[in-house]
Parts: structure tokens; C-alpha cells; sequence
């Protein structure tokens, strides 16, 4: 999913996991629902980890550090702290390379695309580049 390039992210992750459609291997309706989401800070909304917890999906994202403050200085209120798996997020770093991977190329990182269809496409051509 394209959004406007000054907006953040997370506000469309739900859309996001909403269409994830993968093919199982013996056939059958697409799996919608990942094992694991790996996640950075900026998606460490209360609203994100609900929608997650809701749909049973498990999550590794960390938590921000004005959020930590927050629910510390609530105190027993607070609640605890959301689990995170240190080994299981360094697994994010096979991901975060093929994106500067892909952002090598001058059109992809500038987006000078104004319609998402050609950015899309750009990006394709991009992956099919480097597969080559």
C-alpha cells in the first residue's frame, strides 16, 4: 500500500494486515494471518498492539521510551510492560538491508512519482533489476 509520502505509516498498518493474502503450498484459501510481526518503534501504538492481540497475531515491537515513562510513572496503573523478544527483533535486519537495497535506486528513495501506480511500478522494475 502507497501512501503520501509526508505520511507516517502506522496510521494504515491495520489496512495493511488487512491485505496480506498468502498462497499456501498444498492449495486452499490464502493465509491471512502472519506467524510473527516484526516491527520498529513507530509502531508501538496501544491501538496497533490491540488490533494484534485481537487477531492473536504474535508481535515483537519495542516499546518508545516516552511510553515506558508514562506507564512507570502511572505506577501499579501502568500495567506491565509489553513483552519483547531482543533475538527475535534482530531478525528485522535481513529486511531493513533489502529496503537500502532498493532504495539505491534514485527513484524509489526520491519519489518523484506523483501517481502511486507509477511508484509501484518503479518500485517492480527496481526488484527486477536487482534480481538479475
Amino acid at each position: 500500500m502507497v501512501t503520501a509520502g509526508q505520511r507516517a505509516d502506522a496510521p494504515v498498518f491495520t489496512e495493511v494486515m488487512d491485505r496480506i493474502r498468502a498462497p499456501r503450498i498444498g492449495g486452499g484459501h490464502p493465509r491471512t494471518r502472519p506467524d510473527h510481526v516484526l516491527a520498529d518503534r513507530a509502531y508501538s501504538s496501544r491501538q496497533i498492539r490491540a488490533y494484534l492481540r485481537r487477531r492473536q497475531i504474535p508481535h515483537t515491537i519495542p516499546e518508545k521510551r516516552d511510553q515506558a515513562r508514562h506507564r512507570m510513572r502511572r505506577g501499579t496503573a501502568g500495567g506491565r510492560p509489553p513483552g519483547f523478544n531482543r533475538e527475535m527483533y534482530k531478525r528485522r535486519h535481513k529486511i531493513e538491508c533489502r529496503i537500502g537495497l532498493l532504495k539505491q535506486a534514485r527513484g524509489v528513495a526520491t519519489r518523484f512519482d506523483k501517481l502511486a501506480v507509477r511508484y509501484e511500478a518503479t518500485v517492480q522494475l527496481t526488484l527486477i533489476r536487482q534480481a538479475l
